[in-house]
């Protein structure tokens, strides 16, 4: 170690310097005697502090080396031995066939009670197919371009609000085109119910009731056929003709049982037989 080496060549030359001032005591002075001494004693307290200097340095040197040869054998001891490792094995699996069942599956239901349609209603739809049939054909009863669907329903409460606003000319006008033009359209049937409640309103009583039954005829499954028919059992009894009012009222009970219109038509009966 560089330092000890320092150390040692320190105290070799102070050992030395010690003996060349024992030698020369007897030519020197007394002064020059006291200052050899004080150097002297200087000297030796120092090589006394180098000396137990070096002695720590030697001790620590010893106790490093000891400590440098332990360590390997400490962590080679303290290391776990590893466990080996469990070997795998497949278990044994029993194999399992299913067979499917042979029970057949439930039966449904695929009969559909069919209901044929009463005589009277073979007969009007017999007699509106054979009138539609047999009407001439015509440039004017061609349908039209459909055109866009708010415009069709605009055009439709314009005519029914002339006819609410005192214009019932005009509104009724405004709803046979209406009819006429858009014969697929959801309001034909009410264009042509409420164009028929005008002229019953102007006592036109007679345009009314061809208005009522080109209602009836043509639209037999609208929602305005059943006030269509009491309006026009109405438009009989006005025109003087009560045994087709009576017609009409005694079809409505037979073939609407349990309606409002049906209600209505008993009551008017009732009121006709007296």
């Amino acid at each position: 170690m560089p330092e000890r080496r320092i150390i040692r060549r320190l105290l070799a030359i102070a050992s030395s310097c010690a003996l060349s001032a024992c030698a020369t005591t007897g030519s020197a002075n007394t002064s020059e005697l006291a200052e050899l001494k004080a150097e002297v004693r200087a000297m030796r307290e120092t090589q006394s502090r180098l000396e137990k200097r070096l002695e720590r340095l030697e001790l620590h040197a010893s106790v490093s080396q000891a400590r440098g040869a332990s360590a390997p054998a400490r962590d080679a001891s303290a290391a776990p031995a590893a466990a080996p490792a469990p070997a795998f094995t497949t278990p044994d699996l029993t194999v399992v066939k299913l067979k499917p069942r042979n029970e057949p599956a439930p039966s449904l239901p695929t009969r559909v009670a069919v209901v044929e349609p009463s005589p009277d209603d073979m007969e009007m739809f017999i007699s509106s197919a054979s009138e539609s049939d047999s009407a001439p054909a015509s440039a004017d009863s061609e349908p039209k371009e459909q055109m866009d669907t708010t415009v069709l329903d605009a055009m439709f409460e314009q005519a029914v609000a002339a006819l609410r606003t005192g214009n019932v000319e005009g509104g009724v006008t405004r709803l046979l085109r209406f009819a006429e033009d858009n014969p697929r359209h959801p309001r034909a049937d009410n264009a042509l119910y409420f164009s028929g409640l005008g002229q019953m309103g102007l006592k036109d009583f007679t345009s009314a009731a061809k208005t009522f039954e080109r209602l009836i005829d043509n639209y037999p499954a609208g929602d305005a056929v059943l006030d269509g028919m009491l309006r026009l059992a109405e438009c009989r009894l006005r025109l003087d003709q009560k045994d087709d009012a009576r017609a009409l009222y005694t079809r409505i009970l037979t073939q609407f049982p349990g309606t409002a219109a049906a209600s209505q038509a008993e009551q008017r009966l009732a009121s006709l037989s007296h």
